[in-house]
């Protein structure tokens, strides 16, 4: 029985109207089929299914599936075709240019190797009438796995003297059709199809019963076994024409809930709905755990001009293990894994997995506040985390009894993760992404994710992630000439080709592509809850030339380097973002001083653009400067003070996060300690003045994970960091311990003082004191919050103490008391302190009208307020 579609369908969980439907016949009649659920996108389906296709023989009951073998490969010879069953039909079929809609001659005898003699109840194939065989085009694409509409083939149709029944199940002995008390065996083709033609008035509520030989595999041959199956061709297309509308548009911005495989209740029956944009295939089909890995028996429709193509398979559920075959233009087959997948097998296997999601959050609170908050107007203080490495063996959920905790102890506010959509190679560090739509199954499912992040939240921790829009991997079995051409990836090879990583770049000219990636950036922050995006490799995107030499690269439109393309689209998934997520933030890793990364994106700059539209953008020129800076010995420090400075003359341009990232800490560029001159003393008391000043500079932190406790070798993503170090036992654990205690006070310190933080944005939140203090290697500066409450913050970067080292202060503010230290005996610094406070003097210095004289520790930053 056919279900009536809902009358008001929303998009991906639409089910078209049988008269609207552009692939197959409907049934005859659909209104006999019985009610559709209220909501079939939004059913479950048990966990446990049975298998559709039934047991091959035992020479393919080993086939290969995906990662293991042949099978695994992008390219391979399409399965043999099935031996028809040994008996032949008794009655001749009908001539081959017969049309399908005719009915042949009524049968007189038994079908199929099973013999007949039995009435129609107990499955004889009396009465029931050959069908017309398919032309023979019609049979060699089905076969192939290139026809664009095996529903018109399969299934019920009603014909002139009955219903049409035809199935096409590879290995099975025998195949019949049972409705309420009819079953009826249909009559063996060859190649594994099947088909009668019954004489009913219309298509009733039927099943398949298959039968097949029970081979285990050990050459013995057993008990015929029998199946009863729901035939997925008599089902009408379970993606509705607005998502396909909205798809072939490029404006589809819940993609995941329309692609992929996604389970649900179809026409009153629990199954999977598998979809996938595929323009240039000749055809798709599915191959599974479900079916041995042989798609044969599964092809899947077209749906009209979309280049989607769809089938519900009945029985299907979550767990299923599945690829798509798809037949290239030139006939050949490539078996990729789902673009769309929500989850995947765990790396070397390559796979995609059903999933449901089942977890119930808890962080309510979290979401309603994150809402409403300006996040420049915000504390924003990041530890950066590879969550492989950060405690090695642990995964999602055992993480979440840990990180929450750590980071919370430490005072950030938020944690950023290195990419966690899956990846074939871990030594990439996640940076070349397969799977855009699913966490690693390295550490878990996508519910152990989401429960990580919940934990986070809980905890009153914030959860970036890093997402990479900018290229994808060659693996034959992924993206890359996904339906035998160019799809994602730009058609002109020397466009398409990343010159730094031997990636591909991604065509953000072709509205599904740039769809397929503005979805995603909405999937992380809807389906997982993350409060930002922090935009990978973003100068590569938007520059022609980017690593290009002149004559590798052709201009835009206008003649110029800029890639108009590309723009385009970080202007719409910014905006996109921003609007269904309010409160998330996006931050752009842009290392060239393009005009506008962080403006709105309707506010034209003098480069003719209108902003890029991002919320924060990584200071990568201070980050530069500084680490130069503090990588030369005192001595000579006064000849580069400007390093420090400069950043200034631009610290307004946009809103900036200064970044101390995984970047900075390995490749041979030492951890951030190691870069430090002198003996150990020196850089430890040089690591925590550079920190000091880090965190009282304008702009947002962001501080990746060992530096906290001065590791001193560089980070590896095998091993992560050297927890060994904060070992009690180890005799230098004090000296770590030390800095880590501090990186928690400047944390605690930051949050309780708004001059910090709320307005990093605004100039009128920073003054200068002593900007040239190069012959002291000194600088004094202040920071004020909205309220123009002051923090005066200064600088030693000799390893000098400096008694009574005048510095000029605002009027008005009698006395100044020291509220952090970094050579504080606590954090393993000498001890030079300002323990009373300092009394403000009527001299005039620095350009102010009044001074205090305190004492500046040797390398070492210390933060004053007012007492």
């Amino acid at each position: 029985m056919t279900a009536r579609p809902p009358s008001n369908p929303s998009p991906s969980d639409e089910a078209p109207d049988p008269g609207r439907t552009p692939t197959g016949p409907a049934p005859a009649n659909p209104a006999d089929a019985g009610p559709a659920p209220t909501n079939p996108g939004d059913a479950s389906v048990p966990a446990t299914f049975r298998p559709t296709a039934g047991r091959p023989p035992a020479h393919r009951a080993a086939a290969h599936g995906p990662g293991d073998g042949p099978m695994s490969r992008s390219s391979y010879t399409a399965p043999p075709t099935p031996r028809a069953p040994a008996t032949p039909p008794t009655t001749p079929p009908a001539p081959t240019g017969q049309p399908a809609t005719e009915s042949a001659p009524p049968a007189t005898g038994g079908g199929d190797a099973g013999g007949g003699g039995r009435d129609r109840g107990e499955g004889s194939d009396d009465g029931v009438r050959a069908a017309a065989p398919l032309g023979d085009t019609d049979r060699q694409r089905l076969l192939s796995g290139s026809h664009h509409d095996p529903h018109s083939l399969l299934g019920a149709h009603p014909v002139r003297d009955g219903i049409l029944f035809r199935a096409l199940r590879p290995y099975a002995r025998s195949v019949a059709v049972a409705a309420g008390g009819l079953r009826a065996r249909l009559r063996p083709e060859g190649d594994g199809l099947f088909s009668g033609v019954i004489p009913l008035r219309e298509i009733p509520d039927y099943r398949l019963l298959v039968t097949y030989e029970d081979n285990e595999g050990d050459g013995e041959k057993g008990e015929d076994r029998e199946e009863e199956q729901h035939d997925a061709y008599r089902f009408l297309p379970a993606l509705g024409e607005l998502d396909l509308y909205l798809i072939g548009e490029g404006r589809h911005e819940e993609l995941w809930r329309a692609l992929g495989a996604r389970p649900m209740t179809h026409q009153g029956v629990a199954g999977t709905r598998f979809t996938v944009w595929a323009p240039d295939a000749r055809g798709v089909r599915v191959a599974g755990d479900f079916n041995y890995w042989d798609g044969t028996a599964f092809p899947m429709r077209s749906l009209g001009g979309s280049g989607v193509w769809e089938l519900f398979l009945p029985g299907v559920g979550e767990g299923a293990v599945y690829k798509f075959d798809i037949t290239r233009p030139d006939g050949s087959h490539t078996l990729r894994a789902d673009p769309m997948a929500r989850r995947t097998e765990c790396p070397p296997a390559t796979a995609s997995v059903v999933h449901t999601s089942h977890h119930r959050w808890g962080d309510d609170a979290w979401m309603a506040a994150r809402a409403g908050h300006r996040v420049h107007e915000s504390p924003f203080s990041v530890y950066e985390v590879h969550l492989p490495s950060w405690r090695p063996g642990l995964n999602y959920r055992q993480l979440a009894e840990q990180l929450p905790a750590y980071v919370k102890d430490l005072g950030f506010t938020h944690v950023e993760l290195m990419p966690v959509a899956e990846h074939p190679f871990g030594g990439s560090w996640g940076y070349q992404v397969t799977g855009f739509y699913a966490p690693t199954a390295r550490l878990g499912t996508p519910d152990d994710f989401k429960y990580l992040v919940d934990a986070l939240h809980q905890a009153g921790i914030g959860v970036l992630v890093d997402w990479v829009p900018a290229h994808f991997p060659r693996d034959d079995w992924a993206l890359a000439e996904f339906d035998g051409r160019p799809l994602y990836e730009p058609a002109d090879p020397a466009r398409a080709a990343h010159p730094d990583w031997g990636t591909l770049e991604f065509d953000y000219g072709r509205t599904e592509v740039r769809n397929f990636l503005v979805a995603n950036a909405v999937y992380w922050c809807e389906e997982f809850h993350v409060d930002g995006l922090r935009v990978d490799a973003v100068a590569s995107m938007l520059y022609l030339d980017y690593s290009r030499e002149p004559g590798q690269w052709t201009p835009n439109a206008h003649g110029g380097r800029e890639n108009l393309d590309a723009v385009a689209f970080l202007q719409e998934m910014n905006a996109t973002v921003y609007r269904r997520c309010p409160g998330v933030v996006t931050i752009a890793e842009e290392s060239t001083a393009w005009d506008g990364v962080t403006r709105a994106t309707h506010h034209v700059g003098p480069s003719g653009f209108g902003g890029l539209g991002f919320g924060l953008k990584w200071n990568m020129g201070w980050m530069h400067d500084s680490l130069g800076y503090v990588a030369h010995e005192p001595v000579h420090r006064r000849y580069h003070h400007h390093e420090m400075t400069f950043s200034m003359v631009y610290a307004y341009s946009e809103n900036y996060v200064l970044p101390i990232s995984h970047d900075e800490v390995v490749h041979g560029k030492r951890s951030l300690v190691s870069k430090m001159p002198g003996d150990w003393w020196q850089q430890r008391a040089n690591h925590r003045a550079y920190l000091g000043f880090m965190w009282a500079h304008p702009g947002k932190q962001l501080l990746f994970m060992g530096q906290e406790f001065a590791q001193g070798a560089e980070w590896s993503e095998s091993h992560g960091p050297d927890w060994w170090l904060l070992d009690p036992s180890y005799s230098a654990e004090p000296d770590h311990r030390g800095v880590r205690d501090l990186v928690r006070d400047l944390n605690r310190t930051y949050l309780a003082t708004p001059a910090l933080w709320q307005r990093d944005t605004a100039p009128e939140g920073f003054a200068w004191v002593e900007g040239d203090g190069a012959e002291d290697n000194v600088f004094a500066f202040l920071r004020f919050d909205a309220d123009g409450s002051p923090l005066l913050a200064i600088s030693n970067f000799s390893p000098v103490v400096r008694e009574e080292y005048r510095v000029g202060v605002p009027d008005g503010i009698p006395l100044w008391r020291e509220v952090l230290n970094t050579d504080d005996g606590r954090y393993g610094g000498s001890g030079v302190r300002n323990p009373e406070p300092l009394k403000a003097e009527p001299t005039a210095w620095h350009g102010r009208p009044a001074s205090i004289l305190p004492v500046l520790p040797p390398l070492a930053t210390i933060w004053l307020r007012p007492a």
